[in-house]
């Protein structure tokens, strides 16, 4: 089969790798569409893991293949595959940090080389345990391949959405209006709140419009604390949520949440920054600031509901169409976005 093979930083290579062979509690599923995704990009371009290796994680496909001790899966079935399912006994998960749990961090989905998603190839392998254990969601026949991509994602800010406890009537500011950020405020229009995007790009801030955000403005507009005074009463919002990793926008954020709101951190920022802050500013104030990382098996089955009975519009985020072999330029694409850049999709 074909696969992009992580050869070392910013070295892709297309090649021809052998099918991953199956235990006999494993299950192979046929790739049909896999997203690229902020942290699929770290990866190939910073000397975070020793390669070889096969990333992707937003994958939807076909099983092609079950082995002799698989029950309740058939080959032909179309399928989400989640790439880390917690082990839901340990600490961790019992205090519902899913994504710190060794289970869910070391057992991956695999196309070959070490355990790393798999999805950049034309066939993953999912291990036992995650097919045992959710990791493996049916795909109604009026949802098509692109849109169930989208279920990690979803999964992904849904669980920061619910960490923020965003409920009817508070207003959220989110910091960074590419498809993330989109997401973000699709989904807190959803749960009954307001959204206020903001963006550097016009088509950007546009775009947040077009997608439910109550207001958007230029992240560099002088009066934009004002400007939300105005949309808040004064107060300022209940929740920023940073979708992207800048220190200017933790700052505006911090200037723009009312006292006794939250911060989220969504966004990773690069291991050599460090914010400087006057604890008062917390305290006197009574900020608090939190962070959300990866998915959450407590929201799986609603971020599949919300996606496949098409209560947020993820056909919107999508933007390009590459094929596997064009990896490597979807990958710059994404480094530097046009006006029109938002969600790219890749397929095998």
């Amino acid at each position: 089969m074909k696969a992009q093979v992580f050869r070392g930083v910013n070295q892709l290579s297309y090649e021809e790798i052998p099918v991953p062979e199956l235990e006999n509690d494993e299950v192979l599923v046929q790739v049909q569409v896999v997203g690229l995704c902020q942290s699929d990009i770290k990866k190939i371009r910073y000397p975070l893991y020793e390669p070889p290796r096969i990333f992707g994680h937003e994958t939807a496909g076909i099983i092609a293949k079950v082995g002799d001790r698989v029950t309740g899966w058939q080959v032909g079935q179309r399928v989400v595959v989640m790439h880390h399912i917690p082990c839901m006994h340990c600490d961790y998960c019992l205090n519902e940090n899913f994504s710190m749990c060794e289970t869910y961090k070391n057992i991956t989905t695999t196309a070959g080389f070490s355990p790393s998603g798999g999805g950049f190839a034309e066939y993953v392998k999912v291990p036992g345990h995650i097919v045992r254990n959710g990791g493996l969601i049916p795909i109604p026949e009026s949802v098509t391949f692109e849109q169930a991509s989208f279920v990690e994602p979803t999964n992904c800010c849904l669980k920061a959405v619910k960490k923020a406890q965003v409920s009817p009537g508070q207003t959220v500011l989110v910091v960074g209006a590419g498809p993330i950020g989109l997401m973000f405020v699709m989904l807190v229009k959803y749960f009954g709140g307001r959204a206020i995007a903001t963006d550097l790009l016009p088509s950007r801030i546009e775009k947040a419009l077009s997608v439910g955000a109550e207001a958007a403005f230029d992240a560099r507009d002088p009066d934009l604390q004002a400007k939300i005074g105005v949309l808040t009463g004064g107060m300022g919002v209940d929740t920023s949520i940073l979708a992207v990793p800048s220190e200017k926008a933790f700052f505006q954020a911090l200037d723009c949440t009312r006292k006794g709101g939250k911060i989220l951190f969504f966004a990773e920022f690069p291991d050599e920054v460090e914010i400087p802050i006057n604890p008062n500013v917390l305290y006197r104030r009574e900020i608090d600031l939190m962070g959300s990382y990866s998915s959450s098996f407590r929201v799986q089955s609603l971020s599949a509901d919300i996606v496949f009975n098409k209560r947020i519009d993820v056909d919107a985020l999508i933007s390009d169409r590459y094929p596997l072999q064009d990896l490597s330029k979807a990958v710059e694409l994404a480094v530097k976005p046009t006006a029109d850049t938002y969600k790219i999709l890749l397929y095998p």
